[in-house]
């Protein structure tokens, strides 16, 4: 790839993953307070599953560049930001315009990667990494001796959750179709199949009391039978709906149904809490707060994958240029991990 020429991965609308276009043009300015990343490694998300169906609650108008996260190289940096950062590996939260050549980010979203840690590694823990940390640590308050579900265990997030999990002392329960058993067990994880149904009843089996923590990725139904799995004073993470992926209608509805669901059973006086998790949550009122937090938690994960307690699991690496193909391989459910995409 020419180092002196911008490359992007544009999504122009609704399209299957080969609906995906790659642009040319010029590599971008920093301005003040800017950073000019040159990507290394950028990642395939379930956010660009959903983006690319107009299903993500959030999402920009098309055509937009996605990729939630990124690590690369400083190779610009604008007035009033240290020049010594020229060189060294950095990692951003971006929520779109990762599947680039180069990035520009405000350098205070810019969180170093120690040494030690490749580009590819550090990629596969930065959202997925933040995210898992923060429901575990920071919203269940998870503790040794706790037994926890975690749905949708083999993922990008889950397989880090599940890990965190288990360096906190936890046990861990999760989901995952029959092919990701054996990979799950090897975590210590015990695993129940999703697609072979009454996956409460084999819960309830393996935790008669409830469990202290529930991380649901799924929505819709899911959600209300993670809340009956509750232990008295245990705690629901819902984070998505990956159940109405491939829907149609308002993309807001199912998010304001579990934001609408958690608010309820939290007005119950039963002791058991739940949340709707978003990453993003609090930036716009307190960014300085926001940064500050998001830089301690990625150090945490970053730290936990050097002492080995996270394996970063690269499911494929491919180039940039072949997003489409990277895009079909995550969506297709056959892989452990992460995606990744490189220059």
């Amino acid at each position: 790839m020419n180092t002196d020429q911008l490359v992007q991965v544009v999504l122009p609308g609704t399209v299957a993953p080969e609906g995906l276009e790659i642009r040319r043009g010029s590599v971008p300015v920093a301005g003040r307070g800017q950073l000019v990343i040159a990507m290394e490694a950028t990642g395939v998300s379930f956010a660009e599953q959903q983006m690319r169906r107009g299903r993500y609650y959030d999402q920009p108008p098309f055509p937009f560049v996605p990729g939630y996260d990124l690590v690369g190289r400083v190779v610009a940096t604008g007035e009033g930001v240290d020049p010594a950062l020229a060189g060294r590996r950095v990692a951003a939260l971006l929520k779109v315009g990762g599947w680039a050549s180069h990035v520009l980010v405000d350098a205070r979203d810019a969180v170093e990667v120690p040494d030690g840690l490749t580009a590819a590694e550090a990629e596969t823990v930065v959202v997925n990494g933040i995210t898992a940390w923060q429901m575990l640590h920071r919203k269940a308050r998870v503790r040794a001796g706790q037994t926890v579900l975690v749905h949708g265990a083999s993922g990008g997030v889950g397989s880090v959750l599940t890990q965190l999990a288990r360096a906190a002392g936890a046990t861990v329960i999760g989901t995952a179709s029959a092919r990701h058993h054996d990979a799950l067990r090897e975590l210590g994880v015990t695993p129940v199949d999703y697609r072979a149904g009454k996956v409460a009843d084999r819960v309830r089996e393996l935790a008669p009391g409830g469990v202290d923590a529930v991380f649901d990725h799924v929505g819709g139904q899911s959600v209300i039978d993670s809340w009956q799995l509750l232990a008295p004073r245990g705690t629901l993470v819902a984070y998505g709906s990956a159940s109405t992926r491939d829907d149609t209608g308002s993309k807001q509805w199912p998010v304001l149904k579990i934001l609408a669901r958690t608010w309820l059973w939290n007005t119950l006086p039963n002791g058991r809490r739940a949340s709707f998790y978003n990453i993003w949550a609090g930036r716009a009122m307190s960014g300085d707060r926001f940064r500050a937090r998001l830089r301690a938690d990625l150090g945490e994960v970053f730290a936990a994958l050097h002492r080995g307690e996270v394996t970063a699991r690269i499911a494929a690496q491919l180039p940039l240029t072949s997003a489409a193909e990277a895009l079909r391989l995550a969506e297709s459910g056959t892989v452990t991990g992460k995606v990744v995409l490189t220059p």
